[in-house]
C-alpha cells in the first residue's frame, strides 16, 4: 500500500517523477509504481499469462526500470517505455519457457517475435492508461466510488460503497452520476470520447 506522500506524488508529472526517482527519492519510486502498476500488470495479462506468471513479469519489469531509468532520455515517453519494457519481458518469459513450438505436423518452429510492441496492443494500452489517468484525476471520493463500482470484480453493491464512503445508500446513484459526468469531461479533454 502506498504512503500518503506517495499517493500525492502520483499527481506529479512523469518528468518530475523520473527526476525524483533518479535522485533516489523513495516516495517518488512508490508513486511511480502506484501510478503505473495497473498498466504494467495488464501487459502480461493481455499476453495470455496466468496471474502468477504476470506477477513474475511485473517484478521483472520493475527490476529493469530500476536499472534502466537513468538512461530514459524523454521522461514524457515513460508510459510507452513501460509498455515496451513489459512486452519485451513477456517475450523473454515466453522464450525461456517455450523456446520451440511444434506445429500441427510435429515440426518445430521458432515463434514469430518482433522487438516492437504491436500497434494494436500499444493503442489499447495507451487508451487504458489514459482512462486510469482520468480516474486518478477525479476528486478522491469520486475516484474511490468509480473504482469500487466499475473496476472491482465483482462490482460492489451500493450498500457496501455507501458504508465505505460513509454516505447514505440512496445518495450513491446521484453522486455516481456526478462523478461519471466529471470523468466524461476528463476523458473528452484527453480525446477519448
Amino acid at each position: 500500500m502506498a504512503t500518503a506522500a506517495a499517493k500525492q506524488a502520483t499527481a506529479w508529472s512523469d518528468e518530475r517523477l523520473v527526476r525524483e526517482c533518479r535522485k533516489g527519492n523513495h516516495e517518488a519510486w512508490a508513486a511511480l509504481v502506484e501510478k503505473y502498476k495497473n498498466l504494467v500488470f495488464s501487459i502480461p495479462v493481455k499476453f495470455g499469462l496466468t496471474r502468477d506468471e504476470a506477477a513474475d513479469v511485473f517484478q521483472a519489469v520493475w527490476a529493469e526500470v530500476l536499472v534502466s531509468l537513468p538512461q530514459l532520455r524523454q521522461p514524457r515517453a515513460l508510459p510507452k517505455w513501460l509498455m515496451q519494457t513489459g512486452y519485451h519481458q513477456c517475450l523473454r518469459w515466453k522464450k525461456d519457457r517455450l523456446d520451440l513450438f511444434v506445429d500441427a505436423d510435429g515440426v518445430e518452429e521458432k515463434p514469430d517475435r518482433t522487438d516492437e510492441l504491436p500497434e494494436e496492443l500499444l493503442s489499447q494500452l495507451q487508451r487504458e492508461q489514459r482512462i486510469r489517468d482520468a480516474v486518478s484525476s477525479l476528486p478522491e471520493r469520486c475516484q474511490r466510488m468509480v473504482v469500487m463500482l466499475f473496476f472491482e470484480d465483482p462490482p460492489r453493491p451500493y450498500e457496501d460503497v455507501a458504508r465505505e464512503l460513509q454516505l447514505a445508500t440512496g445518495s450513491i446513484g446521484f453522486i455516481r452520476a456526478r462523478c461519471l459526468k466529471k470523468l466524461r469531461q476528463l476523458l473528452e479533454e484527453k480525446g477519448l470520447q
